[in-house]
């Protein structure tokens, strides 16, 4: 039976793009290789050894520590080292620790920024385009020989840290475990971590993250983000704007019931015009989106494909589909999830070979199947089939199909995704073009996923 809902010709729900959908079907493991990959650049990790002067000091083996090894005499035989690579930039901010071994006969120690074209024999700080707080008086050195009091000395056993704030546009350093003090950062172009001695005997060492810091760099970063949102949360908005937003996602999913509860909490009373822009024809079919996602949350997956036999069969008449070929994975994984592994052989026998001759359904088939290979499949690697998150992107998928029998649907793209993830991915292109459009590529651009796990590890 053909509700009145498909009386007139709508979209094809075959066309249903599998590869925007995949990019949901993911495990922790593959998002996890994914917030690693965003923004991606290479990070200090040891001292370089290659663009130093070599002539006052010694590096270690593990190029994690330097000494001075002969006498100071004057102003050009510091014993000064970069990190192997400049600090990464795309990020909100960055950070790096020295430990004092030994602080010498004078303590003339010191750690800063400097620049690819830095003099290897100068104390950072001493030179234009360098910054460097020096541990024999304390003082902060910005590119000129006079310095300015800034901070206490340190001595051995003391932990120094340098960091750059890429929102405030600052520096700032640390003493064992206590911010010191910050300043504006004046110097433009990629910045190296640098560390120098320049007395008998000094020693010290670093850490580029390896290790866990004496500062709790974690809370800094917890700290600022925490700024950013404060100062989002200020920014003015047309009135019941949010409303509406928040009203056409739960109109695009289907979730009728909380839908409801939400009209009724809520004391907004929008204009018409945002009506229509942000509920359009997401009421079509609501009560029915509802009830198929309800049956494959639960793993009535039979219910499923009966009621969009009767409801929409556009849908599921081509048993080559992408959303039969998703109903019918997620009927195999439920047999797994209750341990009735015949009936699942049985079903993937009948139901999910016959697909492995398509290349578009081979990833998500393959990792399917790898289910029945582990004795107890919910800790293997395709453990997360068996979660919740899956039948949610089932039901996603199933409700994408259903609005696109909407006679007046406009675009498959807006059967896919609602107008918030719209707005999200516009935020994520806009923070990636404003810092293009910046002097310097600097900063943290905008990822839901990246934002997401922040906020689920911080609560």
């Amino acid at each position: 039976m053909v509700t009145s809902e498909e009386s007139s010709t709508p979209s094809d729900p075959s066309r249903i793009d599998l590869e925007r959908l995949a990019a949901r079907w993911r495990s922790e493991a593959e998002w996890d290789k994914v917030d690693i990959g965003l923004d991606a650049e290479p990070e200090p990790s040891e001292l370089n050894t290659l663009n130093s002067s070599g002539l006052f000091h010694v590096v270690s083996t593990d190029k994690m520590s330097v000494r001075y090894v002969t006498n100071q005499h004057h102003g050009h035989d510091v014993g000064v080292v970069q990190a192997n690579y400049p600090s990464p930039t795309k990020r909100i901010a960055y950070y790096f620790e020295m430990t004092v071994k030994n602080v010498g006969l004078k303590g003339q120690c010191s750690i800063g920024f400097t620049t690819d074209g830095f003099k290897m024999c100068r104390q950072p700080g001493w030179e234009v385009n360098s910054c460097g707080y020096h541990g024999d008086d304390g003082y902060l050195y910005r590119g000129q020989g006079k310095g300015e009091s800034f901070g206490p000395t340190f001595t051995s056993g003391d932990t120094i840290g340098a960091g750059i704030n890429y929102i405030s546009q600052e520096f700032f350093f640390t003493k064992n475990g206590n911010i010191v003090g910050s300043f504006p950062k004046e110097i433009k172009g990629l910045l190296y971590p640098t560390i120098a001695v320049h007395s008998q005997n000094e020693e010290l060492t670093v850490n580029f993250g390896k290790e866990p810091f004496i500062f709790d760099f974690e809370a800094y970063i917890y700290e600022e983000r925490l700024k950013l949102q404060l100062l989002a949360g200020k920014s003015p908005l047309q009135s019941g704007l949010t409303h509406w937003i928040v009203r056409s996602y739960l109109l695009h999913y289907g979730y009728q019931d909380t839908l409801a509860s939400f009209e009724n909490a809520s004391e907004a009373n929008p204009s018409s015009a945002l009506v229509n822009g942000f509920g359009g024809q997401l009421e079509y079919a609501l009560n029915h989106r509802k009830v198929l996602r309800q049956f494959i949350n639960s793993g009535d997956i039979d219910s499923a494909f009966q009621k969009l036999r009767e409801w929409y069969p556009s849908v599921v008449q081509d048993d080559n589909s992408v959303i039969c070929f998703l109903l019918h994975s997620q009927r195999f994984i439920e047999y797994i999830r209750r341990e009735e592994l015949e009936a699942a052989v049985n079903y993937g026998q009948a139901h999910l070979a016959k697909y492995y001759q398509n290349k578009a359904f081979a990833s998500l088939l393959t990792d399917t199947s790898a289910l029945l290979a582990y004795k107890i499949p919910l800790y293997s690697c395709v453990g997360y089939l068996l979660g919740s998150r899956q039948r949610e992107f089932v039901a996603d998928a199933v409700n994408a199909a259903v609005l696109a029998t909407n006679p007046n649907s406009k675009d498959q793209e807006g059967c896919m995704v609602s107008c918030l993830e719209k707005l999200l991915r516009q935020l994520t292109v806009c923070t990636l073009e404003r810092r293009n459009l910046a002097d310097e590529d600097h900063g943290e651009a905008y990822f839901l996923h990246r934002d997401l796990s922040w906020q689920s590890r911080h609560g």
